[in-house]
């Protein structure tokens, strides 16, 4: 499961070696924190899965890791199995959305409000 890092001016992503190799992604996901829209908790992270996936893994309702490519832009997605996730609007980076699997997504909502 990734782990996240809220700092001052960024949340930083930092993905598992299996999460780098299923989205063949290198560097971790880095967003600035003025670029983040809006963060919401869910149950169910299955219903926020839009467009195709290029590159990366889906299981449907096990695994999801990787960037899902829709008309707009992309998303980065680490989804694992009915655990509650976190989902990040962003403007202005690399990615529209972020959506990922987390124990922690309270602790992360409190931390970016301040």
């Amino acid at each position: 499961m990734a782990s996240l890092r809220v700092h001052p001016d960024r949340l930083e992503i930092h993905l598992t070696p299996a999460e780098r190799t299923l989205s063949l992604r290198r560097d971790d996901i880095v967003v600035q924190r003025e670029n983040i829209r809006s963060v919401a908790i869910t149950d169910d992270p299955w219903i926020w899965i839009r467009g195709i996936r290029a590159p990366g893994i889906e299981v449907p309702l096990v695994l999801a890791v990787g960037t899902w490519k829709f008309h707009g832009g992309k998303d980065f997605l680490a989804i694992k199995g009915k655990r509650q996730a976190v989902v990040i609007d962003l403007v202005d980076e690399e990615f529209a959305r972020v959506v990922l699997s987390t124990s922690h997504a309270g602790d992360l909502i409190a931390s970016l409000k301040i």
